[in-house]
């Protein structure tokens, strides 16, 4: 063959790409092109630090690829209409791509499929939808089952050392517009894009050990990932791999990522040890469980996974609160600042602030779910779906309506020396940390002298844990 197209959607590496390999070995030639798509970018869903990231990372790949020969050509506008184009000038054979799961881009990918030569290959799970099923045919709707069949699958591939060509042979003079300058990563995020910079929080989580001043267990040089299950829910504690937006765009494979953590598991001195790497996996398999999900019942993006009617409050004014991180409960507000600055938020808080959305304050989980998705930096149709239906209680758990979380027992429990408040919380930096998780309790000549005074330098609670509660109960019984 002698020449291809290699469509780049949420695979932005070179490294451990079946799409890109197979354009390799299959033409003389290969084009790498990414289209902006028109209909995606105007989505309410967009989000501006996740738009920035992935230019960022488009950068980042026209980098790599340059160093190499090549260069990557960028279109914009229906991807059926620029990848005709792009075929018919080039002179183009076929287009290798990995699918995606989507329910928008199913339907984008069908219409491709039936108007243009295109090859689908790899995939952004590690066994895709329609390969993890009851024995009756019928997709799993419960984790831990799903979990049990999925590890218990063959894998067809090893892990193996990918190595990317040292030069790649693309047609010089493609018409391309040029990578977007805006919007911008702002300097608060923690994240530099780039598969490079995926490779190295990969090694360092799975290779490093992790030296914290919390006694994990009696193996105190423990890596990362072996000291994972003990710190993934401490907020004030980098205990978690730092790598969902990165495996997001696909600047990191979710089989490099499975591989790494099955050899840690083999690799384990320790219970301890086995466990923390178990648990992540645990995570990854969390991740292909939702897409899953979103692919067999896509009408999950709009509607209740169970069928259940719940009378939401829906108060705008609520909603705001919530948004600005100004509802009066301290660790709902640091998880909430820490979104809007950074465009991350630790997975726990991100439990704890829905939580707090959908049953302290009633507010329909699609309005949080969809602010998430305009702020995170690893916003996922699936997996923020899914998070968010399992928090109100409406996703495929079997029961977890009555699952509320008190805002003030999480603080202490998962920031018990009240540093993540601090760090995302400035006006509680001088709280003592018998009040850090509920400053009202101060008396008014305490607020003084820690120049917090609650209504002036930070809200008092919006609403009370108990009351709330109790209403949750009863919205959710009827």
């Amino acid at each position: 063959m002698k020449r291809a197209i290699w469509w780049i959607r949420r695979d932005l590496r070179l490294t451990d790409n079946q799409a890109f390999e197979s354009a390799l070995q299959q033409a003389g030639e290969v084009i790498p092109v990414f289209v902006l798509d028109a209909k995606l970018l105007a989505s309410q869903y967009v989000g501006e630090k996740r738009l920035a990231f992935l230019l960022d990372g488009l950068r980042a790949l026209d980098e790599g690829l340059r160093i190499r020969g090549s260069y990557l050509v960028v279109r914009e506008g229906n991807p059926l209409n620029e990848l005709g184009n792009l075929l018919r000038d080039t002179s183009s054979e076929v287009i290798f791509a990995e699918p995606d799961y989507s329910p928008y881009a199913k339907l984008r990918d069908q219409r491709i499929t039936n108007c243009l030569p295109i090859n689908w290959t790899g995939e952004p799970v590690f066994h895709p939808p329609g390969t993890v099923l009851k024995p009756s045919g019928e997709p799993y709707t419960v984790f831990t089952p799903f979990s049990k069949v999925w590890k218990a699958l063959p894998t067809t591939t090893s892990r193996r050392e990918v190595i990317v060509p040292t030069a790649i042979q693309t047609p010089p003079g493609i018409a391309s517009v040029p990578i977007p300058e805006k919007p911008t990563l702002g300097f608060k995020i923690p994240f530099q894009t780039g598969e490079t910079e995926a490779q190295r929080r990969l090694e360092l989580f799975i290779s490093t050990p992790y030296q914290a001043e919390i006694r994990i267990s009696s193996n105190t040089t423990s890596k990362k990932i072996e000291a994972y299950a003990d710190l993934r829910n401490r907020l004030d504690f980098e205990g978690t791999s730092g790598l969902s937006p990165y495996l997001r765009f696909g600047m990191l494979s979710i089989r490099q990522a499975v591989f790494s953590a099955r050899n840690a598991i083999d690799s384990a001195l320790d219970v301890e040890g086995r466990k923390g790497a178990e648990t992540w996996l645990n995570e990854l398999i969390w991740r292909d469980f939702y897409i899953h999900i979103l692919y067999h019942f896509p009408r999950v993006r709009k509607q209740n996974f169970r069928i259940q009617r719940i009378r939401w409050l829906n108060k705008e004014e609520d909603f705001d609160l919530w948004c600005q991180g100004r509802t009066g409960y301290p660790v709902v507000d640091a998880g909430m600042r820490q979104l809007l600055q950074s465009g991350w938020m630790h997975n726990r808080a991100r439990m704890i602030t829905a939580s707090f959305l959908t049953k302290d304050l009633l507010i329909d989980w699609r309005w949080g779910e969809r602010w998430f998705m305009q702020h995170l930096l690893d916003g996922d149709p699936a997996a923020n779906n899914g998070g968010w239906q399992w928090t109100s209680g409406t996703g495929t758990d079997a029961a977890p309506y009555f699952r509320i979380f008190n805002p003030v027992s999480q603080g202490i429990k998962f920031d018990p020396e009240g540093k993540y408040v601090r760090c995302w919380l400035p006006e509680l930096s001088k709280v003592p940390l018998d009040f850090i998780h509920q400053p009202w309790r101060m008396s008014s000549d305490e607020q003084k002298s820690c120049e917090c005074v609650i209504g002036k330098d930070y809200p008092p609670p919006i609403v009370g844990h108990a009351f709330s509660r109790n209403r949750a109960l009863k919205a959710y019984r009827r």
